[in-house]
């Protein structure tokens, strides 16, 4: 029995040494083939007063504010599709556009209309995804590389392009560098308008999925924010992990003018009618920032973003943004309300809240119930943390799975919250990418708007109120011991003693995760 333990033994340390050894060439082998694959550097294009649609709209309003950023915070999301397609339409000069999910679906084929749209009229475009989710929409994307005033490129990439399995052990025999992802969002249109926040491109950041829509927010800023983005885009694009998708993969021949037709048959069909609608029905971008839409002018507005060495594993800094955000919220005086749809506090974030109320800072926190989270796992991470949270007076929502009957565009009820914001003592506030978890603050680089004016925090608590109103979310208390969801707007008044609308699974496989050792991935 002895022998046989051993000979297992002994096969398992060589078959972990092999691991070990194909990981490392893997590795090797990809860091030679990023060397040659690396695109050759570009910047923004500088700015010009009056050359484009956008120039001619954006500059007298700037010019008449010099030093100040006007921020238009967009919580609807058709609001936030037509202020990216309207911008596409009025560019001349260039788009520069980074995202961590574009998908290939109804809205996203639109924008990418849009886009080839622009290109065709000979606006610079430069595209950068991050390569997790790529997979399967690539030949889109590559027909749209071939436009030579397209330029794609994917972050931090698998070479693995075809077949489930290939792509699988890649990922696996470079797990650790391939676990850090591109978290950012950024819409820049002529150096003019940027759109920054939560939303990432396809049907359900837009009211068009069929089964489930994300509650979202996005900001859209001109100014010097917008410099700040150019920066941070140029610093991504240009960086070592960043790899054309021509490296990657080839287009076929004839398949940007097929795209061209496929694409551009999204807006003319009957699906298409309240997003055509609201595109002929936005303003443009001047009487946009000067119409009846609160457009908060401030000078104390900035840009905060993880560099993308973040991705590359290098020594945190204290001006990367995870530091920058603590430091903002422990300025706290009086009250702070988050909103984060994943959220996993661990036990220092929990004892970070606890102190707050120890000097009397009300706090509040607004995330996703089980039954509303689309990510599982990340529930089972957070679930053991509410307890501890309440006992210590914070004040916790959990969003309901549901909304309102009328609340898609195609019948869908289904609710998930995905906007990342929080609001300090009614003055400062912050709209990003950024979740109260382990994976933004550790693993996926990160950005958002950090601002201070009172009016624009009064219009976020507003958002705040609205989600954790009794019609949205669960309020939740301890009572002999024990979890408590209260339904304060059911007819009676309903309470739950477990968590609300989940399948029994669903309950299940979250406690079964909360026990495992995966807190840090989450």
């Amino acid at each position: 029995m002895k022998a046989k333990a051993k000979k297992v033994l002994k096969w398992l340390a060589i078959g972990l040494a092999v691991f070990v050894l194909a990981s490392v060439l893997s590795l090797y082998a990809y860091g030679r083939f990023a060397e040659r694959a690396r695109g050759p550097v570009s910047m923004a294009l500088p700015v010009e007063p009056a050359a484009t649609a956008l120039d001619r709209a954006v500059e007298p309003l700037t010019a008449a504010r010099p030093g100040q950023t006007g921020m238009l915070i967009l919580g609807d999301n058709l609001d936030a599709f037509a202020v990216r397609a309207m911008t596409a339409r009025a560019a001349g000069r260039s788009l520069d556009l980074q995202y961590y999910i574009w998908h290939a679906d109804f809205t996203g084929n639109i924008i990418h209309n849009e886009v080839l749209r622009a290109a065709d009229r000979g606006v610079r475009v430069r595209l950068l995804l991050d390569d997790l989710n790529v997979h399967g929409s690539y030949s889109v994307l590559a027909a749209l590389d071939s436009h030579p005033n397209i330029e794609v490129r994917l972050f931090n990439p698998t070479r693995a392009r075809e077949g489930t399995i290939a792509r699988g052990v890649e990922l696996l025999l470079r797990f650790l560098s391939l676990n850090r992802r591109m978290h950012n969002k950024i819409w820049l249109a002529d150096g003019r308008v940027a759109v920054v926040g939560g939303r990432n491109i396809g049907d359900e950041y837009f009211d068009a999925a069929a089964d489930i829509n994300f509650m979202d927010t996005d900001v859209a800023v001109v100014g010097p924010a917008v410099r700040q983005a150019e920066e941070i885009f140029d610093a991504y694009w240009n960086s070592v992990s960043a790899i054309p998708l021509a490296a990657l993969a080839e287009a076929e021949p004839g398949a940007l003018d097929r795209a061209r037709r496929n694409l551009g048959a999204g807006l003319t069909s009957d699906r298409a009618g309240p997003y055509a609608k609201r595109l002929r029905g936005s303003p443009g971008v001047r009487e946009l920032l000067q119409g009846k839409r609160p457009v908060h002018w401030t000078r104390t507005a900035s840009l905060v973003s993880d560099p993308p060495e973040k991705a590359e594993g290098a020594t945190p800094q204290p001006d990367w943004i995870t530091p920058l955000l603590v430091q903002e919220i422990n300025s706290v005086e009086r009250d702070l309300k988050v909103i984060s749809p994943y959220f996993v506090p661990g036990n220092e974030g929990v004892e970070w809240f606890a102190g707050m109320r120890r000097r009397g800072v009300d706090v509040g926190i607004l995330t996703n119930s089980l039954a509303a989270n689309d990510v599982l796992a990340v529930h089972g991470g957070y679930a053991g943390y509410r307890i501890p949270l309440l006992e210590r007076g914070i004040a916790l929502y959990e969003l309901k799975a549901h909304g309102s009957p009328n609340a898609s565009l195609f019948g869908s009820s289904g609710a998930s919250l995905h906007t990342k914001a929080f609001v300090v003592d009614g003055r400062r506030g912050f709209i990003g990418s950024f979740n109260l978890d382990p994976r933004s603050m550790n693993l996926n680089t990160e950005m958002g708007l950090l601002f201070e004016d009172r009016d624009a925090a009064k219009q976020l608590e507003a958002l705040y109120a609205a989600k954790t109103s009794a019609q949205t979310s669960y309020r939740l208390e301890l009572a002999d011991g024990g979890l408590r969801w209260h339904d304060d707007a059911a007819e009676p008044p309903e309470t739950w003693d477990r968590e609300p609308e989940a399948s029994l699974w669903q309950r299940a496989a979250a406690r079964a995760i909360g026990w495992l050792p995966v807190e840090s991935q989450l």
